[in-house]
């Protein structure tokens, strides 16, 4: 099979023909239909997020049809059925965080792309306990955004409690779809761009927002909870500044630059700083739920396994709005 390889930050992933895997104890064999480009792609790449062993083969928002079960599985789902991979692959499910509902902070956990092999590939293998049933309604190209961009937004909200005014600081991958999901449920989502991203300021009013504007502006209204999908440390400060008393700033990356030093006044009222954590099963569970409930809408730009390079490479220049997505033929 063909497959993109990751051998160590700053080299360029190199397409190889590598033996298709087979699946081990708890494992499907999946044929990858597609698999959406994430930023956590690029802090791989770069170092900044390691990868224990090379080489890799990146990719964690797969979409594949079952292909073989291995050993182990009860109750597999069908041949020929349709599921999604996320980032987080494998939780041990004994340890004091897999017991009280907090399996995204498990220390034996495995993701995809960085501790398994991925989805930029024309197969793979995954736990079948990580493997969710898709929505029918979607494309696998519309789809894929939703399986780590999605559920990453998904969880951050959750930590928005009951706020009705959420900034959205990053209008990307997944900012494009949680201003859907805020939206639908009834409350008011204010975009942050970079300064004169007048498309993605577009799309942000196109999808639901209220407002947009660079991230460097004060929205007409405070705040009550800001997120976080840039990796740009000194936007929890323009976050704070934006936020009423009382309000949280929602850190949703896996890697910020550093944050600069900034007056306790900003931080006082009880307003909290809190990072988010990979995702859960529930997570996927419930966003992937409503999304058959509701049809977000995903934008995305799609590039054959082949250009898989350059696909991280617009990601990394913000050459294009929404999601990318690589298809595998």
């Amino acid at each position: 099979m063909q497959a993109a390889l990751f051998e160590g930050p700053g080299r360029p992933l190199r397409l190889a023909e590598v033996a298709v895997p087979k699946p081990a104890e708890g494992q499907l064999l999946l044929k990858v239909k597609a698999c959406a480009v994430c930023r956590t792609d690029l802090h791989l790449l770069d170092g900044e997020v390691p990868v224990p062993h090379l080489p890799r083969i990146l990719g964690h928002q797969i979409v594949a049809t079952v292909a073989g079960v291995g050993p182990g599985v009860e109750n597999p789902p069908a041949l020929g059925s349709r599921v999604g991979v996320p980032w987080l692959g494998f939780s041990c499910g004994r340890c004091r965080f897999c017991l009280r509902g907090q399996e995204n902070l498990c220390p034996n956990a495995l993701f995809t792309g960085r501790d398994l092999d991925g989805g930029y590939a024309q197969w793979t293998v995954a736990d079948h306990r990580y493997c969710f049933p898709l929505p029918d309604p979607y494309a696998d190209i519309e789809v894929a955004p939703l399986l780590c961009a999605g559920l990453i937004g998904y969880r951050a909200l959750r930590f928005c409690a009951e706020a009705e005014r959420i900034g959205l600081y990053g209008f990307g991958a997944s900012a494009h779809i949680l201003a859907q999901v805020i939206a639908h449920q009834g409350r008011e989502a204010y975009a942050f761009t970079r300064e004169g991203d007048r498309e993605a300021q577009s799309l942000a009013l196109d999808l639901g927002c209220v407002w947009a504007g660079p991230s460097t502006a004060k929205p007409p209204k405070r705040l009550e909870a800001a997120i976080l999908f840039a990796p740009v440390g000194s936007l929890v400060v323009e976050a704070l500044q934006a936020l009423e008393p009382g309000g949280v700033v929602v850190c949703a990356g896996i890697h910020m630059s550093p944050i600069p030093s900034f007056p306790y006044s900003l931080l006082w009222e009880e307003r909290v700083i809190r990072s988010v954590a990979n995702l859960t099963r529930a997570d996927g569970e419930e966003l992937l739920s409503l999304a058959g409930e509701l049809k977000v809408r995903t934008k995305v730009t799609t590039y054959p396994l082949a250009e898989v390079e350059r696909a991280l490479s617009d990601l990394r220049r913000g050459a294009f709005t929404g999601s990318a997505v690589v298809v595998i033929e």
